[in-house]
């Protein structure tokens, strides 16, 4: 057997996944949260086994991982440890294997994401240590995105000062709309090489994804995850200088701002909650301000639907995903309801079921196939550490 351990570490939590390569089977699941607080909640599942939740204080990732181990069955076929790293800027256009280089210039890369990458760094440097004889590779949410062109990442600022600040579209989400791309690819019984879809992950956070032939072409969120989308905490677009008028009018700090726009914008910030499924449920009751957040949601999404069509020149399938996109019934409704003047249409019942595996949702005479399909950013990680490891 073929073994691979996913670490997906965050600043607070870390976040892991044992999975065979040989048969895709997952031998253990698990999520450590809080660390660092005065109670912390460790997840932990084996196989098919139910749940086992263990709270207690763990003071950090050092510690978060060995109360993982004690736990953990790791065989010894382990080949590899694939990490989650969010930023990879303009320095990784791919997955990488970790040594002491490769930490140095995921550090040099902290202020691009200050939020997350500590805590990848953390997870990594602990795992190398107590793996010091197995390999580690880290996978970035921007590699997917860096294939890019500059009429897509370039923002039309001074040349000089982007390049000097390394200020362009990196995306996000890269993991995910690689997985679903192959995976939708496969469903629609076409090779990646020839098939052109929109990606659309919809989840607490949202990006959108224009994907040529296997390679992202164009992304919606930017330098940040802030940008695109109505999120459900992030505002997603909006025009540059209402920041400058929250701080003329409103005398927000740098930081202020950035935590309106980041964590009480929104669904959040239009309805007072970012979890959709009470949006919807409000909406549902006849609530005028669910019912417009609803809308806007996904209208914003449509927009992005319509460029991407540009940014492709043809459609070969629409593709939602994450939490929301597998998920909400009605928010793919609303959003095909948009894109109905260019041909595209459901089959209700169709949209209305629920399931674990890639399926079509679109009426057969729709110009473009719909299609819902259920991400799975860990197994993607791990694929990818495997070619590293294994070219």
């Amino acid at each position: 057997m073929t073994t691979v351990l996913v670490l997906n570490a965050g600043s607070s939590s870390i976040k892991y996944r044992l999975l065979s390569m040989d048969d895709g089977a997952v031998a253990a699941t698990g999520l450590l949260e809080k660390i660092g607080e005065e109670t912390s909640r460790l997840t932990h599942r084996a196989g098919d086994a139910d749940p086992v939740v263990t709270d207690d204080r763990v003071a950090d990732h050092d510690d978060g991982l060995a109360r993982i181990l004690d736990v953990l069955e790791v065989p010894d076929d382990l080949v590899g440890i694939g990490h989650r790293v969010v930023h990879g800027g303009d320095r990784f256009s791919g997955p990488a294997l970790i040594d002491d280089a490769t930490v140095a210039a995921i550090r040099d890369l902290v202020p691009l994401a200050p939020l997350h990458t500590p805590g990848n760094l953390a997870g990594i440097e602990v795992a190398r240590g107590r793996f010091p004889g197995v390999p580690h590779v880290a996978v970035f949410d921007t590699a997917f995105h860096a294939t890019l062109p500059p009429r897509a990442h370039r923002y039309a600022l001074p040349r000089d000062l982007a390049d000097r600040l390394r200020i362009r579209r990196y995306g996000f989400h890269g993991t995910s709309h690689a997985y679903v791309a192959r995976a939708a690819a496969e469903h629609l019984g076409q090779a990646l090489e020839d098939t052109h879809l929109i990606t659309l992950h919809l989840g607490n956070g949202a990006s959108a994804a224009a994907v040529a032939g296997g390679r992202s072409v164009d992304t919606s969120m930017g330098l940040t995850p802030l940008e695109g989308l109505v999120m459900g905490t992030r505002s997603g677009d909006l025009d540059p200088a209402v920041v400058v008028y929250l701080q003329r009018e409103e005398g927000l700090s740098v930081d202020q701002v950035d935590d309106l726009l980041n964590k009480r914008s929104g669904v959040k910030g239009l309805t007072g909650g970012n979890d959709l499924r009470a949006v919807e449920a409000r909406a549902a009751d006849g609530d005028p301000v669910a019912d417009e957040a609803l809308d806007l949601y996904a209208y914003r999404i449509a927009k992005y639907v319509g460029a991407y069509a540009v940014a492709l020149g043809r459609v070969d399938g629409i593709v939602f995903t994450a939490g929301v996109g597998e998920n909400s019934a009605e928010v793919r409704a609303r959003v095909a309801a948009l894109l109905a003047p260019f041909g595209v249409a459901l089959d209700p019942s169709a949209n209305a079921e629920r399931g674990t595996a890639a399926r079509t949702i679109s009426d057969p005479g729709s110009r473009v196939p719909v299609l819902v399909v259920p991400t799975d950013e860990e197994r993607e990680i791990a694929r990818q550490t495997l070619s590293v490891i294994r070219p």
